[in-house]
């Protein structure tokens, strides 16, 4: 049996992000997002305003008068929404194995994934760039060898961190671990914990088993097992994948259709590895290619394709031929895909959509 590859990856300060991206002034200011209104509460905060106290949930009143600087935004949870589903494709290119928690993180399972050497640093430093790159927000990322540590890692450096708990140092990092970082121990259960002369994991080892569960209940037999850093919860996946895609954004833009032409074999050939891991039992029924501008324009065209055998880089050439109608037009980013038949659904014999 393969060692379990859990990857967690958390958006930092997720609204105000995407906020702070779409307006970089408000980069250098202390920003929340909600408590606009007189019993508004805060939705999130940039680390500007956490510097001054501000938190989540708190009254938008309280927040000004905290941080007496702070600037406040409203809510606009189409566009978060449009911002989550970017960043959650972008973890479905990697796996079909994502449980998402949240508009801003999610859970991956990648033990039997091959890409990048099967190193899940590597996929998750991976993950990272192109959220930077393509998304224009930061994430931060834990790696462990299952749900409960590569949650706590994600927090551990953040923003914009990655830390990793290897098998070999989950017992260490576990017996040093403060039982507030425990998922469901609060204040109250903490509190407890504390009259038990319990501080850390390995304080809640020594104690024992019986006299958590005689204190606490079920909890308590739950907390023992965190405390030795087991966790057997799989990652949920809610989603059946409709499609699988590569693409690449590249240091220097494609100077014309000549160079893309010249790219398009080796994604195709990616396309065709990431295929036979995840699509091979799928019948492929649309192709389609994506492009980015240097203007950051973005494009997409796709067809049906009357053959489910996976495709080759001559099959993409006419959707490039039609897709780039200027010769020296600089590209940023190019990618190919294919969507795969839905057999509950009516078959369309031809659309393209730009």
């Amino acid at each position: 049996m393969s060692q379990r590859k859990v990857i967690h990856v958390d958006c930092d300060c997720f609204y105000a992000a995407v906020e702070m991206r779409d307006d970089p002034s408000l980069r250098e200011v202390p920003l929340a997002v909600g408590g606009t209104e007189g019993r508004g509460v805060v939705s999130t905060c940039n680390y500007r305003a956490r510097a001054f106290g501000v938190r989540s949930a708190m009254p938008g009143s309280e927040a000004r008068r905290l941080c007496p600087g702070l600037v406040t935004v409203p809510v606009d949870m189409n566009r978060y929404r449009q911002v989550s589903r970017q960043v959650m494709d972008i973890l479905r290119d990697l796996t079909d194995l994502v449980e998402p928690l949240s508009l801003d993180e999610a859970f991956l399972d990648v033990s039997d994934i091959t890409d990048f050497r099967g190193s899940a640093t590597l996929m998750a430093r991976h993950l990272r760039e192109r959220v930077r790159e393509e998304v224009g927000i930061t994430i931060s990322a834990g790696v462990a060898p299952n749900k409960f540590l590569a949650k706590i890692a994600s927090d551990w450096q953040k923003p914009d961190g990655l830390f990793v708990i290897t098998p070999d140092e989950v017992p260490a990092f576990v017996n040093a671990l403060p039982v507030e970082k425990l998922f469901g121990v609060g204040q109250v259960t903490a509190g407890k914990l504390h009259d038990l002369g319990v501080k850390t994991c390995g304080d809640m080892k020594a104690l024992g088993a019986p006299a958590l569960v005689e204190r606490f209940g079920k909890q308590g037999y739950r907390l023992f097992e965190m405390a030795h850093g087991r966790d057997e919860r799989p990652v949920v996946v809610s989603r059946v994948a409709k499609s699988v895609s590569v693409e690449r954004t590249f240091s220097q833009d494609l100077p014309d259709k000549s160079a893309c032409e010249a790219v398009m074999p080796a994604l195709v050939s990616d396309l065709s590895r990431r295929l036979s891991r995840k699509g091979q039992h799928k019948p492929i029924h649309k192709l389609f290619v994506k492009i980015r501008y240097s203007d950051f324009s973005t494009h997409t065209l796709e067809r049906v394709r009357d053959s489910f055998d996976a495709p080759g880089a001559e099959d993409y050439q006419p959707l490039l031929d039609d897709l780039i109608t200027q010769e020296a037009r600089p590209v940023r980013l190019l990618g190919v895909g294919v969507r795969f038949r839905n057999d509950e659904a009516p078959v369309t014999q031809l659309r393209l959509f730009d």
